[in-house]
């Protein structure tokens, strides 16, 4: 598995080697530092931790967790499928996009762009009501349970909180990756807002 973490630039669009137009994402991958390596001996799992962007009023207790790393990490996040060589598997190793290639599948995770509270219409594409003939139930979401149990089951679409949860979306296509940006490009949309921390991981 290949991983690393980044930032959301925005969307546009290249010009594939066929002449088609392909839709992209740019993302800032990188650069990533290997702040922790985790075994089953000691830590019960295995897991690579990596660190990325640069915090300048860092914890003391995070500071002293990647003293040895020579960082200071604004995001820390595992990944326990990432397999890394001998010569890399240590603490201070860093990548960059070099890691992903033209082609590479990948999945990516992220935190949706948060909506505030919205009604079944709009956050479960439910159909509105009649609107003439006095009608009172134009974007009411009906009847939400029946008289026996005598009570609401849970899971129940209704109207909520929609949007700021963690999305992933798997099998982009990368179409774009730049050495010397840092930037990535992924065919088609990847959730969250412009700057929005994402997290990409695929098969090696």
């Amino acid at each position: 598995m290949k991983a690393l973490i980044g930032t959301k630039i925005g969307m546009t669009q290249i010009l594939a080697e066929d002449g088609v137009v392909v839709p992209v994402t740019l993302i800032k991958a990188g650069p990533c530092t290997v702040t922790q390596l985790k075994t089953a001996e000691k830590d019960g799992y295995d897991a690579v931790q990596l660190g990325f962007g640069d915090d300048k009023h860092l914890g003391k207790s995070v500071a002293g967790h990647v003293k040895n790393a020579k960082v200071s990490p604004k995001i820390i996040r595992e990944f326990r499928d990432l397999k890394l060589d001998e010569e890399d598997a240590k603490v201070g190793t860093s990548f960059d996009v070099t890691v992903f290639e033209v082609g590479d599948q990948v999945d990516v995770t992220a935190t949706s762009k948060g909506k505030g509270f919205a009604g079944t219409v709009k956050r479960h594409n439910f159909n509105t009501g009649p609107k003439s003939h006095g009608s009172m139930n134009y974007r009411k979401p009906g009847s939400i349970g029946s008289m026996y149990p005598q009570k609401i089951f849970k899971g129940k679409k209704m109207a909520g909180q929609m949007g700021g949860e963690q999305v992933t979306v798997k099998n982009l296509k990368v179409a774009l990756v730049d050495s010397e940006l840092g930037v990535v490009g992924l065919r088609g949309a990847v959730p969250g807002p412009r700057l929005g921390i994402v997290i990409l991981g695929g098969k090696a």
